[in-house]
């Protein structure tokens, strides 16, 4: 049931990968971010509300958000700056690189996923798990020289290393929702309400910085319908996402891998809507990744 729920999440994530492109498109990233982040805590706060008011019904409909200690909390606020951190740089890379690079460099996440889940968890892959990692890796190589036909080196390229950095720490994020999920015992929409909360002040110290105090960066906002949308879409996937990794049969490198599957659609349906170049030979490199997705999930 955990493998259906992830590839859920996919669906959502590829959904919400193109609804991101559009809203960062030639606009201010950090009230985008924050935008999108709000929009996610607004949809979870009339549970918050009815499980104060209501908490019979609320937990009768499984969307129960239950009382949790301070240490708990600061678990939470952890993994607000760990997501907050990887949001900034992965925006930013997604408004100077086209979607057809960024997505499959982000699905190299699976494999710092893999590493940590074989060093911290004691998950043991086999043969065709092995093969499937490397030909995601090699994958992302070969998208590397693609990119370069569209000017982009990444070797000279300070928004490649946002990319990758943001694939690293959202990869140790997905690690750390198994320990918030399996041994804190958090039920999923409690972890995605307080994350919003305290997501939402770390955003907010970034805009008083960076945004507020400069007026030309205030009027170059452009609010698009794709904002909220992001939001919601997010936290839908995380739902799910969620929701599998509470399965204790869940094993968190191949749910990683299969969310992966989102870059279907967001190469294929993101490629055609914004019109990038080199799509089709953008199809080698996906069919790699794919087939190491399936040669994951075959294992």
């Amino acid at each position: 049931m955990w493998m259906y729920l992830g590839l859920l999440a996919a669906l959502f994530l590829g959904l919400h990968n193109l609804c991101k492109k559009h809203a960062v498109h030639g606009n201010e990233v950090f009230p985008v971010l924050f935008g999108t982040i709000s929009a996610g805590f607004l949809l979870l706060l009339p549970f918050y509300l009815g499980s104060i008011w209501y908490p019979d019904y609320m937990e009768k409909i499984g969307f129960y958000i239950v009382d949790i200690s301070w240490r708990n909390h600061g678990f939470i606020i952890l993994k607000s700056l760990i997501m907050a951190s990887s949001w900034v740089l992965a925006y930013q890379a997604l408004k100077h690189l086209p979607i057809t690079i960024v997505t499959p460099i982000r699905s190299a996440g699976p494999f710092f996923t893999f590493i940590g889940a074989i060093f911290i968890y004691n998950e043991n892959p086999n043969f065709y798990q092995w093969i499937g990692f490397f030909l995601i890796i090699l994958s992302v190589l070969l998208y590397s020289r693609i990119g370069k036909k569209e000017g982009i080196i990444f070797k000279k390229n300070k928004w490649i290393f946002a990319i990758i950095g943001a694939t690293f720490l959202g990869a140790s994020s997905g690690l750390y929702d198994k320990f918030l999920i399996q041994n804190l015992t958090l039920n999923p929409q409690t972890l995605q309400f307080w994350f919003c909360f305290y997501t939402v002040f770390v955003l907010l110290f970034i805009l008083c910085i960076t945004w507020f105090p400069f007026s030309a960066k205030r009027k170059a906002f452009k609010w698009r319908w794709s904002i909220p949308a992001v939001g919601i879409l997010l936290q839908t996937a995380d739902y799910f996402y969620f929701k599998a990794l509470q399965d204790p049969d869940a094993l968190i490198m191949l749910l990683s891998a299969i969310k992966r599957s989102q870059i279907l659609i967001a190469v294929v349906v993101g490629g055609v809507v914004f019109k990038e170049k080199n799509k089709r030979k953008k199809l080698v490199p996906l069919f790699g990744i794919l087939l190491g997705v399936f040669l994951i999930l075959y294992s």
